[in-house]
């Protein structure tokens, strides 16, 4: 199904993108990402979305931002309605979906992983609901030889037996084989595409695929823009969020996508392990990676040894001075959407958008509310015993010093955070602590019964109240 364009997705588009039905030039008054983050930060903060610079209201509203973006410069895109409405015609002619930061649709992982850096705007044809169900990323250079391609699509086609999700790049060489291992396999592919996007989903190798839920295509970028290096080297921070795991097949040395990627993902990102191919020939771009901590491939050859992939962590980063304590900041923290972001056990359908229950804490990452200090949806310290979900009772200790009430907001976030399974790391990054700090607070809840640690899929999870004891 096509989600219907939101207001305030209408406003983004108007305000970010060159809206061109075919190839055209760019307009050069569209916002920059950079641009768009200011303007959206600072409606947070007068309490306003960007449906709003649409409303009755938009002239005082525009005033209010003129210390952000020009207010001329604003009219002027706001005023391509006509064009909008062309465009959007257009998309959905060839069943193309857009989805913005401000809208409940919009991929939980980019917005809890990417924070203000997710893309404001995405577009999309296929199943959503695959962006949500993780999996692994498979990457590499375009131009390599029959036998690395032999390679790449037998990884793809196992990780189809595993149920899991192949997540790539859509380019050719090594992307391309990941995605097509994967999809005779039977399994399900997410491709994140930098360029042509509408062209590549008016394929007729692609259009049952796309029809049948089998493959997502999705781009950050105009779904009529050609390729551009700078848009494909950008593109790959969301191969990585949108994933579990990661297998680099083959990179050059100090250049390229695919070495950019890896090492923004090695040295600063951090948010998934990330494996480089170990047999076959070498190369120096890999052993660089090698160098940055990337990790040999295991060369699982069967669904159980695939599965161990999954469960291998990051390396634990320096515990950080302030730990914890963003829970009770007025600044931003990559909680965002604050909604589980595990991937879906193999055989398992993922949840549907509307059945997804939200969390208790602020979005702070969306672009419909202001942010709110998370302090004050913390829960009260009164009880002096607390209910666990298998039915018994555990003393808990008077919540009067300033560590017992952090850690209670932190139970109730965990607690609605683990409805389905997490990995330390996993809950790090949402609770934006370091994983020494996720790990402690895991272990506890699990010493107090309220958790449990399973093996697959791998993570932790509440521990369910069996009805039938």
């Amino acid at each position: 199904m096509t989600p219907v364009l939101s207001p305030n997705t209408q406003a983004i588009l108007l305000l970010t993108a060159p809206l061109i039905a075919g190839r055209g030039a760019v307009s050069s008054d569209l916002l920059t990402p950079g641009e768009y983050k200011r303007l959206a930060r600072h409606l947070r903060e007068i309490q306003r979305q960007p449906a709003d610079l649409l409303s009755p209201d938009a002239p005082e509203i525009l005033r209010a931002c003129q210390s952000v973006i020009d207010e001329n410069r604003l009219q002027k895109l706001l005023g391509r309605g006509f064009l909008l409405s062309q465009v959007i015609e257009r998309w959905q002619a060839r069943a193309i979906w857009v989805v913005s930061r401000a809208d409940a649709e919009y991929p939980r992982r980019l917005k809890a992983r990417l924070r203000e850096d997710a893309p404001a705007v995405l577009y999309g044809c296929g199943d959503m609901a695959l962006l949500e169900t993780g999996g692994l990323a498979v990457v590499g250079s375009r131009h390599v030889d029959d036998a690395l391609i032999d390679y790449t699509m037998a990884v793809g086609r196992l990780a189809a037996r595993a149920g899991r999700t192949l997540v790539s790049g859509g380019a050719k060489g090594i992307d391309q084989a990941a995605m097509c291992g994967a999809l005779e396999g039977g399994g399900k592919v997410c491709g994140v595409l930098a360029n042509s996007l509408e062209k590549t989903t008016m394929n007729r190798e692609h259009r049952n695929l796309l029809l049948n839920g089998e493959l997502v295509l999705i781009s950050p970028y105009d779904p009529s823009a050609g390729f551009n290096v700078g848009n494909a080297m950008q593109r790959n921070k969301l191969i990585y969020a949108l994933a579990d795991t990661s297998l680099v097949v083959s990179s050059d040395l100090n250049k390229g996508g695919t070495w950019s990627g890896a090492v923004e993902q090695l040295d600063k990102l951090k948010f998934i392990p990330v494996f480089i191919r170990s047999t076959g020939e070498s190369s120096a771009g890999l052993n660089g990676l090698r160098k940055k901590g990337a990790l040999p491939w295991p060369n699982p050859q069967d669904v159980d040894s695939f599965e161990d992939v999954f469960n291998v962590e990051m390396p634990t980063p320096p515990a950080s001075p302030q730990v914890g304590f963003a829970l009770f900041s007025n600044e931003e923290s990559s909680l965002a959407d604050a909604k589980p972001t595990a991937p879906v056990p193999r055989n398992t359908a993922p949840v549907p958008q509307n059945e997804i229950k939200p969390f208790a804490m602020v979005d702070v990452v969306s672009d419909t509310q202001p942010p709110a200090p998370p302090l004050e949806k913390a829960p009260s310290a009164t009880p002096e015993t607390v209910a666990l979900l298998d039915g018994a009772e555990k003393p808990r200790q008077p919540e009067s010093t300033p560590a017992e009430m952090l850690f209670a907001a932190v139970r109730e976030a965990i607690e609605q955070l683990l409805s389905t399974p997490m990995k330390d790391a996993e809950v790090a990054v949402a609770l934006d602590v370091s994983k020494t700090q996720a790990k402690a607070w895991l272990q506890r809840l699990v010493d107090e019964g309220v958790l449990e640690k399973q093996k697959r899929p791998a993570g932790y999870i509440v521990k369910q109240k069996r009805l039938f004891e």
